[in-house]
């Protein structure tokens, strides 16, 4: 589908600018909330903002510095980044899941010399910072008498440099083109990588956001990820405001959306699942929320929306490029029509392994690329044969498999590296766990390759069921053969029941499940017992 026509980007119109503009313009008018009491108008961002840029710099940070930063969501963090930006420093997130060699990693691989590390992740910092070139530990939630004092590096609280700094009034605003915030990788293939996004890229130019001053957007998401930052772009241009939560609470979200009057969020299928899977209320549709973003939506999704009385939109894309495809206004469950068209402002192409354009309906590789600079990523951090080898002819690889049909819609297929081969058919990981996921029992399901004896692999799938035991894995595989292409059925079942997951979008992390596939908990069909 051709691309609507779309604006010409001013280099100054960031997100800084846009919190500077209401800041002036409405000083009072409410921005961010924090489910803990905290709140901040726009003009409170911004002066603390500009408070922290000066206590930065009184830190000895410097303009071009990466700045390693590992707390958890808070208006705290979200205005440490701000001031950060102010001053031309970059924020560079840090799991708060990583811990040892893969902490290390980061914080070498970034170049830190100096971070702001949460005082509850202060011991893993310890364990690592000999083989580091850190000089400066900043935390922001402990007073001085409560910082350690045989820490191997110097550290200093958060009070200490904001008690001598004042807002500094001398910063120009960020442009598009300058750094706004390093984000790694999951890493699933190889060493994370550090994906450099410019200022251009936090704006709200999806198609699928439909959001005005009026409304309020709730964010359980971790700031160490575009989308614990990207919300407040998306309500900080125009006017709007966002609540806050450290970390997803099932049996929380709905009091907090009735609570502050959330109007839209976003939900992984991890969260929907478990919100559905909880006891129905009798005010379950009594909510002010207008829609739901998922990426991808659940099978589920007609009964979340009629239990909820929500919209469902979607969106495809990734942390390099944004989201250059999306469906809505209003999405449902059919698989098979549910299309995916182009944001304006991008241009998208399926290719061949050697980028020539694939015809409509034959699986390629996804290829993004866009009409406006600084709308996607600038690159990997330290490896530049990683940006070179992903924008291979002048097109980002994003390494997702889709298809394009006869009326122009893209469908997202696997990610190449997940699809398998079985008795010379290709299958699609992701439509192996559509078959599953319809089965009554089944919350969510993960499907890999276990490499077979003869060669090419074998199916396994690892199921979460929403109550233990309530299907065998001979009833489920028999579920299975009764309605998937032969190829696709299941040699290998297991049941999880809490799975490894990545941090900030809830998904199971396929990766762990490779590491032993055929463990004691794995039924084989062809024996009709465990591997072990």
């Amino acid at each position: 589908m051709a691309d609507s026509p779309h604006p010409t980007f001013q280099p100054d119109e960031t997100l800084p600018g846009a919190i500077r503009g209401w800041a002036e313009r409405e000083p009072d008018r409410p921005y961010l909330r924090d489910v803990h009491g905290s709140s901040r108008s726009y003009g409170e961002f911004h002066e603390a903002s500009l408070r922290w840029a000066d206590a930065f710099c009184r830190a000895g940070i410097r303009p071009g510095d990466n700045v390693p930063t590992m707390v958890r969501t808070s208006i705290r963090a979200e205005e440490n980044w701000h001031g950060l930006g102010w001053m031309r420093a970059v924020q560079t997130g840090v799991n708060v899941d990583f811990r040892g060699r893969m902490l290390e990693y980061v914080l070498t691989n970034s170049k830190a010399e100096r971070m702001i590390c949460a005082a509850e992740f202060l011991d893993r910092v310890a364990e690592v910072a000999p083989s580091l070139g850190l000089s400066l530990v900043i935390v922001p939630d402990a007073e001085p008498a409560e910082l350690p004092s045989d820490f191997p590096v110097r550290v200093v609280s958060a009070s200490e440099l904001w008690a001598d700094a004042s807002p500094a009034r001398d910063l120009t605003i960020p442009q598009r083109h300058e750094i706004a915030c390093i984000s790694y990788t999951s890493g699933t293939t190889g060493p994370s990588k550090g994906v450099i996004i410019p200022w251009g890229r936090m704006w709200p130019n999806e198609s699928w956001i439909d959001m005005s001053g009026d409304d309020t957007y709730y964010c359980a998401f971790p700031v160490f990820h575009l989308s614990g930052m990207l919300p407040l772009a998306w309500l900080g241009f125009p006017g709007g405001q966002v609540v806050l939560r450290d970390s997803f609470k099932t049996q929380s979200f709905w009091d907090d959306v009735r609570k502050y009057g959330c109007t839209v969020t976003a939900l992984i299928p991890a969260m929907m699942n478990w919100l559905l899977d909880q006891p129905e209320r009798p005010d379950d549709f009594d909510n002010p929320l207008r829609y739901v973003a998922g990426a991808p939506v659940v099978p589920r999704v007609e009964a979340f929306k009629e239990r909820f009385g929500v919209q469902m939109r979607t969106n495809f894309g990734n942390t390099e490029v944004g989201t250059p495809l999306y469906a809505g206004p209003d999405v449902t469950a059919d698989r098979a029509s549910t299309g995916k068209w182009v944001t304006p402002g991008y241009q998208v192409r399926v290719a061949d392994t050697s980028d020539y354009e694939v015809p409509d309906g034959d699986i390629g590789e996804l290829l993004v690329r866009t009409d406006e600079p600084w709308r996607m990523m600038v690159g990997y951090f330290g490896m530049p044969e990683k940006t070179a080898e992903a924008w291979r002819n002048g097109w980002f690889h994003t390494g997702d498999g889709v298809l394009r049909d006869e009326r122009g819609c893209y469908h997202f297929v696997d990610r190449i590296k997940d699809s398998m081969r079985r008795r010379g058919e290709n299958i699609s990981s992701m439509e192996v766990e559509a078959y599953v996921n319809e089965h009554p029992d089944v919350s969510e399901t993960a499907a890999i390759g276990v490499p077979a004896d003869h060669g090419e692999d074998e199916v396994k799938i690892c199921v979460v069921l929403h109550a233990p035991a309530a299907v065998s894995h001979a009833e489920l595989r028999e579920f299975l053969a009764e309605r998937m292409p032969t190829f696709m059925v299941p040699t290998f079942i297991e049941f999880v029941e809490e799975p490894e997951r990545t941090e900030a979008m809830k998904r199971i992390r396929k990766v762990a499940l490779r590491a032993d596939p055929l463990n004691g908990h794995t039924w084989d069909a062809r024996t009709g017992k465990m591997c072990r």
